[in-house]
């Protein structure tokens, strides 16, 4: 099958019958509810933007399985080339849809899998990494959208998964049979697994031999038996039941996040790719988080872009764009955005090929890349609300802008400069507020702070990685001390 245009990947998504609750009802369809339509809209983006001549070298790539072009998110990483490849095909997603697009958890889960099965496989005798491979020719032949979840609800933080009062507040192997395994748990915070054909099962967190059943790692359709989703609430997200293109802020595009519920599923042998095995959860764990991390130098900087070109475009509205101190600000933002950009590159360009023969990027720098992510994005977003000014947070509704007698006064008063009409004022705004507040606020700050780990789990990494003995022995070196 070729890859698919941006209305078959819809239709496709429509035809499956997914199991979405929002404010608790079942949703139909995540392809035609107002609230999930936008966020279908981001990942029909990354179909469309694969379809362009003039993106065919970011967007797609041959698959080392069968020579066929496919989608790069569905890619496995061959070289350095592709890992920077990856980051600057994110930035452009980033940059045509201001939100999260969602697939880069599924690409990150796909290349996680590909050397830690290998190397299972190597070790214990297993057959993961061919289920695997299997799974990922069909993934890349169908064109799927595959999500990733790896992220466990976690319960009291202090205890180990089988240690909990609960003992499904990590997700488990309950059942083991002949032709697979049952299971049982939660992931939360799930971006875009509404919009998704398969979900990519992780552990969360590395795990000692006492949480054996907790070591699984898997892959099912979202339409299996006994699952399901609840979508969580974002900021300001019935505005786009109100039908106004302008109080949305973007009104093509979002994002969406979704409590994930495996109440007893059946997963097949040949989808396993991770059964027990404790002594690869944290490798899985490690490696598909710093995939995931340098994921981030790319998508959140394509963000960056918009808010920093709706920053600039508020400044001229407002009157204010040849202010020293606008320009200052504005060179500032910009300045943030292109050192996480540069940590996304540096890490891919310093990546280095696994025993399966796929390439990893630099880890450590992979962390100080999402490091830098969990604090720049506030400062841009800082810098955006106050160029905005506060009009940003107390503005109309577009009904009062349209109103055949308020109107008139929300066009006199809330003009700023006399060349651009109130309508466009205002439409920006609207465009930083939902970047900074509304609901791409959670696809750009708030998950910058917590999405691929939140900061405390970078550190960590920074300090396993960032080879401390060998930085004494240079000084010892230098001091001339034996």
């Amino acid at each position: 099958m070729a890859m698919m245009t941006g209305e078959q990947y819809v239709e496709s998504i429509r035809k499956m019958k997914i199991k979405i609750f929002l404010f608790g009802e079942q949703v139909s369809s995540a392809a035609d509810h107002p609230i999930l339509r936008p966020s279908l809209n981001s990942v029909k983006a990354t179909y469309d933007l694969a379809k362009k001549p003039e993106y065919e070298d970011l967007m797609t790539v041959k698959s080392h399985l069968n020579g066929a072009r496919i989608n790069r998110f569905g890619h496995i990483h061959h070289s350095t080339d592709d890992l920077v490849k990856k980051v600057k095909m994110q930035r452009l997603c980033g940059q045509k849809t201001a939100s999260c697009f969602q697939r880069c958890v599924g690409m990150d889960a796909f290349n996680a899998l590909f050397s830690t099965t290998f190397e299972c496989d190597e070790k214990h005798g297993t057959h993961y990494h061919k289920n695997f491979l299997a799974f990922l020719k069909e993934a890349q032949e169908k064109d799927w959208t595959v999500d990733g979840a790896m992220t466990d609800p976690k319960g009291d933080r202090g205890l180990a998964p089988s240690r909990q009062a609960d003992p499904d507040l990590y997700l488990r192997v309950v059942e083991r049979r002949k032709d697979g395994i049952v299971v049982r748990g939660a992931k939360a915070h799930q971006t875009g697994i509404c919009n998704s054909h398969q979900v990519i099962v992780m552990p969360t967190i590395a795990m000692g031999p006492e949480d054996k059943d907790y070591a699984v790692s898997f892959a099912v359709p979202l339409d299996v038996e006994n699952l399901f989703m609840i979508i969580g609430r974002q900021s300001c997200d019935t505005r786009k039941l109100e039908g106004s293109s302008m109080d949305v802020g973007n009104c093509e595009f979002g994002g969406v996040e979704a409590l994930t519920i495996f109440d007893n599923v059946f997963v097949p042998n040949e989808r396993i790719f991770l059964n027990g095995e404790t002594d690869y959860s944290g490798m899985l764990v490690e490696r598909f988080a710093g995939y995931h991390r340098q994921s981030y130098g790319g998508c959140k900087v394509g963000v960056g872009d918009v808010l920093i070109g709706a920053a600039a475009l508020a400044a001229d509205y407002n009157g204010a764009g040849k202010a020293s101190h606008v320009k200052d600000k504005l060179i500032e933002m910009t300045h943030l955005n292109e050192t996480l950009y540069s940590s996304g590159i540096a890490c891919s360009s310093e990546g280095a090929k696994t025993k399966s023969g796929n390439y990893l990027i630099d880890l450590l720098l992979a962390n100080v890349c999402k490091q830098n992510v969990t604090r720049f994005p506030y400062e841009i977003t800082r810098l955006a609300e106050d160029i905005a000014g506060g009009l940003m947070v107390t503005a109309p509704s577009e009904k009062d802008l349209r109103h055949p007698t308020l109107g008139k006064y929300v066009e006199k008063y809330l003009r700023g400069v006399a060349a651009v009409s109130t309508e466009t004022r205002l439409r920006i705004l609207r465009l930083i507020e939902n970047l900074t507040l509304g609901t791409a606020a959670v696809g750009y700050r708030t998950e910058s702070m917590h999405g691929a780990g939140s900061p405390q789990a970078q550190r960590i990494m920074i300090a396993r990685q960032g080879n401390l003995e060998q930085k004494k022995q240079l000084a010892r070196d230098i001091a001339k001390i034996k």
